[in-house]
């Protein structure tokens, strides 16, 4: 095994102390880059791509080739256990991702079998072995998956919704069968970044992107417990040394305090949080990781150097800080800019690492 030549990542998430605040960005592996929509091309599409783990390596290191970035992050997609449960993943142009079948009564959700990570993902896990080995060290490599929550949205909705009309109609209706599904996936997920972990992944996030859409209570019911589940039944150290769970419920600024209480090293947090305040509740419990809104990407140099400015100066001095932004960057975004951003953070978050 490569011995890591930049760990300061790992040792941010752990709230050690770091020379400068480490970044890197959610979909930074992703179309606002010509490489990558050339690579896509070459593929032949984004699920092609996803299962070829050559191709799938060459566009997870290609922003290290352009940014000095702190850490690579595994290309995948956060739908593939669905997938491998035989629902027919798709990807319409605009609409983003869809499901050929979708889960519509008890019977498609009590048949649902249980995936067999080496033999059902073993792609993906081919994928993180050949990223891995082409790091040499480098940089920690990140590994991922949805949040039970967020899985079962879109099985149950076949897709993205605005309402999520279905899902949370069975969750009120029908809210042991529902607590059945999200169990299921949650120990689908676990096992999944165990093999994730076990092939060489060196942290693990947990992206809860949709909830945020869930009431105050729904929200620990039926995400939270789960994702706690989770990080319960997960590899925590490998090759001695820690693997960090980092946490990201888009939308879930309101719960930091009960998502610091599942043990997980940190907590991913969207652009409408102020990081003094979230740093203040959390009293040191947990590592904090954004939350630049995406958008300020789009803007001058100036603007972007300001913004990150600000950023850094509301976490304040000390560690535990992962720079990223709020959200995924966004496919318009002109690369330029994005280097632009890790710069700064590099340059300007050193003078609180005193």
């Amino acid at each position: 095994m490569a011995e890591l030549r930049n760990d300061v990542f790992l040792r941010a998430l752990m709230g050690e102390p770091v020379p400068y605040t480490p970044v890197w960005m959610m979909r930074q592996a992703g179309r606002y880059l010509p490489e990558y929509r050339a690579t896509r091309t070459q593929a032949g599409s984004f699920l092609d791509l996803c299962k070829n783990a050559e191709l799938a390596c060459e566009v997870t290191l290609q922003p290290l080739e352009r940014f000095d970035l702190d850490a690579a992050i595994l290309f995948s997609d956060i739908l593939t256990i669905p997938d491998a449960m035989g629902m027919g993943l798709y990807f319409s142009e605009g609409e983003g991702p869809r499901f050929a079948k979708k889960l519509e009564n008890e019977r498609d959700i009590l048949d649902l079998p249980t995936v067999q990570v080496e033999r059902d993902l073993d792609y993906v896990i081919k994928a993180v072995e050949t990223i891995h080995n082409a790091l040499a060290g480098r940089v920690p490599l990140i590994g991922f998956s949805g949040s039970p929550w967020t899985l079962a949205c879109y099985m149950i909705q076949g897709g993205s919704s605005k309402d999520f009309r279905v899902i949370k109609t069975m969750m009120y209706c029908q809210p042991d069968l529902l607590e059945h599904l999200l169990d299921h996936l949650a120990r689908a997920v676990t096992a999944y970044l165990n093999a994730q972990i076990r092939a060489g992944v060196e942290a693990v996030q947990i992206f809860d992107t949709w909830g945020g859409v869930l009431a105050h209570t729904e929200y620990r019911r039926f995400s939270l417990r789960f994702m706690q589940q989770i990080v319960a039944g997960l590899i925590r150290e490998r090759n001695g040394r820690r693997v960090p769970v980092i946490l990201f419920s888009k939308g879930g600024g309101l719960w930091l305090e009960a998502m610091a209480e599942t043990g997980c090293d940190a907590l991913g947090v969207d652009w409408t949080v102020h990081l003094g305040e979230a740093r203040r509740r959390l009293g040191g419990r947990c590592a904090l990781q954004g939350n630049l809104d995406p958008a300020v990407l789009y803007a001058s140099s100036e603007v972007i150097r300001a913004e990150v400015q600000r950023v850094l100066a509301e976490f304040g001095h000390g560690n535990g800080h992962v720079f990223n932004l709020g959200h995924g960057i966004e496919q318009w975004v002109n690369p330029d800019h994005a280097r632009m951003m890790i710069d700064a953070v590099h340059e300007l978050s050193r003078q609180y690492h005193l």
